[in-house]
């Protein structure tokens, strides 16, 4: 979590996917005025706190940019929300508002939580709309023995036992009937994954819903 509010962040948000789609672009202060829809005055204000904080660099009359140092807090925002929003459909299958979940979830997230939610989801690359999520440094040494995550996310030749099913009712019927079930060992090959033994088929977005701890990697 950062030393901003709630409210701070979600201006630095707003810029970044205004600067995403036009990064020279100065980002004004009607058009921010609208998408928050507050005054004019409200936003002024608030470019004027954020200047004082080194996160935009204000230029009067026109509007304002984000400083490399806002550029950096404001994607690790949008990242952390993308994450979630990944953890609310593809695992625990949320099909209520998950932009607005994740909205509020989003400023909860440290940094601890976020290489967590990273490295659960098996290090996504791109949102569930097919954009690319604002990347940072990361550990991927992390992803080695006790680390949970969902089938499809397993290292290739890798040993995992199933901790943890999360599905429906009717997605549960499908679970059992491919004979996994809490304990259960899945291993993975370079074209083929196998539970307790046998041949597993299982649809990638379902071996989302169901994580594993893996044993041992490569052998």
């Amino acid at each position: 979590m950062s030393d901003f509010s709630e409210i701070e962040e979600m201006y630095l948000k707003t810029m970044f996917e205004i600067h995403s789609d036009n990064p020279a672009a100065i980002v004004k202060t009607t058009q921010l005025a609208d998408i928050k829809g507050v005054s004019a005055a409200s936003v002024t204000e608030m470019i004027q706190r954020l200047s004082n904080r080194d996160m935009v660099t204000h230029i009067p009359y026109r509007g304002c940019r984000l400083t490399p140092s806002g550029f950096q807090l404001a994607a690790r925002i949008k990242r952390r929300e993308i994450l979630l929003e990944i953890l609310l459909t593809d695992v625990i299958g949320y099909d209520g508002d998950v932009h607005g979940v994740a909205c509020k979830m989003e400023h909860a997230v440290g940094a601890d939580l976020e290489s967590t939610l990273d490295s659960l989801l098996g290090y996504p690359e791109f949102s569930n709309e097919g954009k690319r999520i604002p990347s940072v440094e990361r550990d991927f040494e992390t992803t080695g023995i006790s680390t949970l995550l969902p089938l499809s996310k397993l290292p290739v030749h890798s040993s995992a036992t199933v901790e943890l099913i999360i599905s429906s009712d009717t997605e549960a019927v499908t679970i059992r009937e491919c004979g996994i079930t809490i304990g259960s060992i899945i291993e993975t090959s370079v074209d083929s994954r196998t539970c307790d033994g046998d041949t597993l088929t299982i649809s990638d977005s379902l071996s989302m819903r169901i994580l594993a701890r893996i044993n041992s990697i490569g052998g």
